[in-house]
C-alpha cells in the first residue's frame, strides 16, 4: 500500500509577500515564514521600518528584501509587485495583513474621511493587491491568499462602525474570490485575529486587557502576534490543497462566548 502522507508540509523555497509586515502580526507573519524557509518580501510604510525586519530575519539566516509600500495606493502595489517577482522570480504566497484604526461616533466631524481611509486600506487594498498578484499566483496552480481581518468582522464595538465594516467586507471577499480562483487552484482564506498585543492595543492599559480577557476570552489572555501568523502559515501550506473559503478565528474562544 501506497503512504498516505504525501501532503508537503513546507513552504521552503516559496516567494511570500506580506503587507504591514514591519510591525505586530505582520513582523511574526514575516519572520515565521522565513524560519520556514520562504523567501520573504518585506512590505509597509517606511522604509526604515521595513529595512529593519529585513534586517532581523537576514541575521537570523532568512531570505528577505524589502519594499515600501501604500496598500492603498494602486500603481504602488503593481510596482512593487513586480518587483517582487524579479527580485524572487516569481509569487506564490500572499498576506493581506496591512491596516489601521480610524474610531468616532457616526456623526463627527471626521467620519466620513475616516471612513473612506479605512476602508481603502483596510477593504480595497485586498483588491489592488490580489489583483496585481494574481497572474503570478496562477503559475504554479497551488497559489495562497490569507486575509487577515478581525473578530470585529463578526461582532462589533462602539464607536469602530469604519472597522467593522471594513472587517466583515474583508470575510465576504475572502468567500467571493475562493469562488472565482479555485478553477486556478488558488485557495483564498481569512484569518480573524481577536485581541492580539500589537501596536493598535499597545495603547489600552494592562489593566483593562486583564480585566477584559478573564471576562470575555476563554483562555483569559491577550493572544501574541505569532500565534496569529502560525495558523497563517498553516494555511499557505501546499499540503492545505482543499481548503479555501474559510474564515478562522484565532481568538482565544471569544468569538464562542455567549455569556
Amino acid at each position: 500500500m501506497p503512504r498516505l502522507t504525501t501532503g508537503n508540509r513546507s513552504v521552503a523555497g516559496k516567494v511570500a509577500l506580506i503587507t504591514g509586515a514591519a510591525s505586530g502580526m505582520g513582523r511574526a507573519t514575516a519572520h515565521l515564514f522565513a524560519d520556514e524557509g520562504a523567501k520573504v518580501a518585506v512590505t509597509d510604510l517606511g522604509a526604515e521600518r521595513v529595512q529593519a525586519v529585513v534586517a532581523e530575519i537576514k541575521a537570523a539566516g532568512g531570505t528577505a528584501e524589502g519594499w515600501v509600500l501604500d496598500v492603498s495606493d494602486e500603481a504602488n502595489v503593481h510596482s512593487v509587485v513586480g518587483g517582487v517577482v524579479a527580485t524572487f522570480g516569481g509569487l506564490d504566497i500572499l498576506v493581506n495583513n496591512a491596516g489601521m484604526v480610524a474610531g468616532g461616533p457616526v456623526d463627527g466631524p471626521s467620519y466620513l474621511d475616516d471612513f473612506q481611509r479605512t476602508l481603502d486600506v483596510d477593504l480595497t487594498a485586498h483588491v489592488l493587491t490580489i489583483r496585481a498578484a494574481l497572474p503570478h499566483l496562477k503559475v504554479s496552480g497551488e497559489g495562497r491568499v490569507v486575509n487577515i481581518a478581525s473578530t470585529e468582522g463578526s461582532g462589533a464595538t462602539k464607536h469602530n462602525s469604519a472597522y467593522v465594516a471594513a472587517k466583515t467586507g474583508v470575510i465576504g471577499l475572502t468567500r467571493a474570490l475562493a469562488m472565482e480562483l479555485g478553477e486556478f487552484g488558488i485557495t483564498v482564506n481569512c484569518v480573524q485575529p481577536g485581541p492580539i498585543n500589537t501596536g493598535m492595543t499597545a495603547v489600552i492599559p494592562d489593566e483593562a486587557k486583564t480585566k477584559f480577557a478573564r471576562r470575555r476570552v476563554p483562555l483569559r489572555r491577550y493572544g501574541e502576534p505569532e500565534e496569529v501568523a502560525q495558523m497563517t502559515l498553516s494555511l499557505c501550506l501546499p499540503a492545505m490543497s482543499y481548503v479555501t473559503g474559510v474564515n478562522i478565528p484565532v481568538d482565544g474562544g471569544l468569538l464562542i462566548q455567549n455569556t
